[in-house]
């Protein structure tokens, strides 16, 4: 199983920096009282049982969340993740950034998020498929087209995905293919789908270089986490010029001065296993390659990474968040002093669910596009949020961060005031 999204997030902890982020911005736009109490609470949270009949003949029963945070602004979005660790807090916080990376990213979705607690490095395929089948019949009350769309995120796939699509048409009897994205091609998912997370990571670089007086061309870049959006990353920011100098997965990281070729510490990492070991590279740690001499940093992995103990030895100019919460609020503060620009997870790395709603509407339509399309009208999105961001940052001299949430729950906000409360 690999995994689509960002990395495995510390509940309590991302949760709480997210609601921080969220006070202080609806504070700077002066936010009534009464929309934040609503804004800052889950609108519905399910917890279900998911008994599994296991290869063995036992039966084990898992837990399983699905979280929708709001749905103002539209259905539901959001992964869903298999992981031993996964939380309601976890979840909630995720469907809460997802609410806000919609808004930025001015598609008309809501956030949602899913998690079943179980170790999949454990389970058989056919466990897998028997616990994700079971799993979308007990949500399947709060999920569809038209009301909550899941995605692939941690340790879940496009195979996974193809199971949740077949489930659930099943149930309705027909077949829905725009009940979730992130589906393989044969079964109505989209070009450019896997590597759209990466890809929008690059697009906002190249607008924030010129902005930064930094040439992209001749810059060096550190990539934190060699998955999906990781290599998609280092391999445009190669194919722009940019020397990439270290990159790391799980079990540790590499560097190199004169640089690295995406496409082969890939293909090491393929055979291998890792992109330990590289040859004519030196060995470092994940820890170690956040501090490496270069312009511009990814964190691609984990969250809570860049901490106010590791803050000030970064020697990028320019971080770009791809993925969830990789830098925390204390490290935020600090990097913001040493004038050291960061883009936001909730702008960075939206282009995931940019096209995944590329995927449902051409799925609604019967109707799919180019892959030369996909990327064109990716880039126009992800430039377009980035400009109305940048905008904000400057005639109210916040950090990119601010903006982004200051522009969120500006969107959100306002559709909650034109919608009113019922009853």
């Amino acid at each position: 199983m690999s995994s689509s999204g960002g990395g495995k997030a510390s509940g309590g902890g991302l949760l709480e920096a997210t609601a921080q982020y969220v006070d202080l911005a609806a504070g700077r736009i002066g936010l009534e009282d009464d929309l934040l109490k609503v804004l800052k609470q889950p609108k519905r949270i399910l917890t279900v049982a998911v008994p599994v009949r296991m290869d063995n003949g036992t039966i084990q029963v898992f837990r399983g969340f699905r979280v929708q945070h709001s749905l103002v602004l539209g259905p539901g979005k959001g992964g869903i993740r298999f992981h031993p660790e996964s939380d309601v807090d976890e979840v909630s916080a995720l469907a809460m950034l997802m609410t806000w990376k919609c808004a930025v990213a001015d598609i008309p979705y809501g956030g949602a998020k899913g998690a079943v607690v179980c170790d999949p490095k454990e389970m058989s395929v056919g466990e897998l498929e028997r616990l994700t089948r079971r799993y979308v019949s007990e949500i399947g009350i709060i999920i569809g087209p038209e009301k909550d769309i899941p995605a692939p995120d941690v340790n879940t796939n496009s195979q996974v995905m193809a199971w949740i699509l077949d489930t659930f048409s099943i149930l309705n009897g027909f077949t829905v293919p725009s009940v979730v994205t992130g589906k393989p091609l044969a079964v109505g998912g989209s070009h450019g789908r896997n590597e759209a997370t990466g890809r929008g990571v690059v697009y906002t670089i190249e607008e924030a270089c010129p902005r930064l007086d930094i040439n992209l061309a001749a810059t060096t870049c550190a990539v934190q986490g060699f998955g999906n959006v990781g290599y998609a990353v280092a391999r445009e920011l190669q194919s722009l010029g940019c020397r990439v100098v270290a990159v790391s997965d799980s079990r540790g990281g590499i560097f190199s001065a004169e640089g690295l070729d995406p496409a082969e510490v890939l293909a090491h990492k393929q055979q291998t296993g890792s992109v330990v070991n590289y040859p004519d590279a030196r060995t470092i740690s994940n820890q170690e390659l956040l501090g490496v001499d270069c312009d511009i940093l990814v964190p691609a992995a984990l969250e809570n990474q860049i901490t106010a103990d590791n803050a000030p030895s970064v020697k990028a100019k320019l971080i770009a968040e791809g993925a969830n919460g990789p830098v925390t609020p204390g490290a935020d503060r600090i990097l913001e002093e040493r004038g050291i620009t960061v883009i936001p997870d909730i702008l960075a790395n939206s282009g995931g669910v940019v096209v995944s709603y590329f995927e449902w509407v051409q799925g609604l339509q019967r109707f799919f596009w180019s892959k030369e399309e996909v990327n064109r009208q990716l880039r126009r999105r992800m430039v377009q949020s980035f400009r109305s961001v940048w905008d904000i940052r400057e005639t109210r001299g916040v950090s990119l961060r601010m903006a982004a949430y200051m522009l969120a729950l500006e969107k959100v906000g306002t559709a909650m005031k034109l919608r009113g409360l019922y009853p």
